[in-house]
């Protein structure tokens, strides 16, 4: 099984606009992780994100190259600052790869709790744009691998 963890693309600055959507570098860059995963043809059945403008594109551009089977929605408790055991528990009853589309810190701590079982140890960074494959095998999580837009472009 794995879960596939992607920060947001680069947003605009709150005081450029307070609804922050991707500036066009950051949809570019978010264009080519997506493009180059569905080339590989992996599987995601699900696309969750946490209902902030920047989340919710990167989410969409994602469904569009990845076509997942249940869609793409909205999930409580993926935003910056939300208590990652609640994303935990969404990945503990999916029983196909999903996706979560979120922000930092949370993304960072949701990982951690997922492998360690503690938020507090910082285990990978995460890149806008970027994503972060867990697998499980034996009962177990680990990071499988990692994919950042800067590895697609050059």
């Amino acid at each position: 099984m794995n879960i596939y963890l992607v920060q947001h693309g680069e947003a605009k600055p709150e005081a450029e606009d307070p609804e922050r959507p991707l500036t066009e570098k950051g949809r570019h860059s978010v264009e080519s992780v997506a493009s180059y995963m569905g080339s590989l043809g992996l599987e995601v059945a699900e696309i969750v994100h946490s209902g902030r403008l920047r989340a919710k594109q990167t989410a969409e551009i994602f469904a569009g190259c990845l076509v997942p089977a249940q869609g793409v929605r909205e999930e409580r408790g993926l935003g910056p600052m939300d208590d990652p055991a609640q994303a935990k528990r969404l990945i503990d009853q999916v029983e196909r790869p999903l996706m979560i589309v979120g922000h930092l810190p949370h993304l960072s701590r949701l990982a951690s709790l997922v492998i360690l079982g503690d938020i507090g140890t910082e285990i990978i960074r995460f890149k806008m744009g970027g994503v972060v494959c867990l697998s499980e095998s034996d009962s177990k999580w680990c990071i499988d691998w990692a994919l950042v837009p800067e590895f697609i472009q050059k």
